[in-house]
């Protein structure tokens, strides 16, 4: 009998200890699940986020900048747009001067006169410089469109960004002699972590 009854301790035992280490690894797997999760919706959260950021300012310029509160942003932006915008109108206007004059110099109605003091050589090189012109100009208005999106996405990608005081970066002037006895002179920059 006591054998049996030492065997009968020893399985139960045995089968408790592994229910109980099954369930401490559900529980385990189910923490970590949720971790995962939460990790998930904050990713989510972020990058959603910055889509939606992307998308509004490429649909309208500034409007990704209001999405993410940077509203002293739209002005600017706007400010460089109409900017841009005026100086490739101004050139078109040039431009289709310059080259309405050619054609009006080299053709041979006498009713059509040059209304500039341009010759066929100087009104070439005047339309050729308002074309280059207006063309820069949308270039660069281009650019501004790009840089308005990338920067609303970046923005809303730094919004969960910490910066705390835990960090600190110190500049410090630095100077030694080397072998020669020659002055070497410099900057330092030391990045602590409190």
């Amino acid at each position: 009998m006591k054998i049996s009854t030492l065997y009968i301790i020893f399985f139960l035992s045995t089968v408790c200890i592994t229910l109980q280490a099954q369930q401490n690894d559900s529980l385990r797997n189910e923490i970590k699940k949720d971790s995962v999760k939460d990790k998930k919706a904050v990713n989510k959260a972020i990058y959603s986020s910055a889509r939606k950021a992307t998308i509004m300012s490429a649909c309208l310029p500034g409007l990704g900048q209001i999405y993410n509160r940077k509203y002293w942003k739209v002005p600017v932006i706007y400010a460089a747009l109409g900017g841009l915008t005026y100086w490739g109108v101004t050139n078109q206007i040039k431009y289709k001067y310059y080259s309405n004059n050619l054609r009006y110099e080299n053709d041979e109605d006498p009713s059509t006169i040059n209304e500039t003091k341009y010759t066929t050589s100087g009104l070439i090189t005047e339309k050729r410089q308002y074309r280059k012109f207006r063309d820069m100009a949308i270039m660069i208005g281009a650019l501004v469109y790009i840089v308005n999106i990338i920067d609303a996405n970046v923005d809303a990608h730094l919004k969960t960004f910490d910066v705390s005081d835990d960090l600190s970066l110190q500049v410090n002037p630095y100077s030694t002699f080397d072998y020669n006895n020659k002055l070497q002179a410099g900057l330092t920059l030391k990045l602590k972590f409190k």
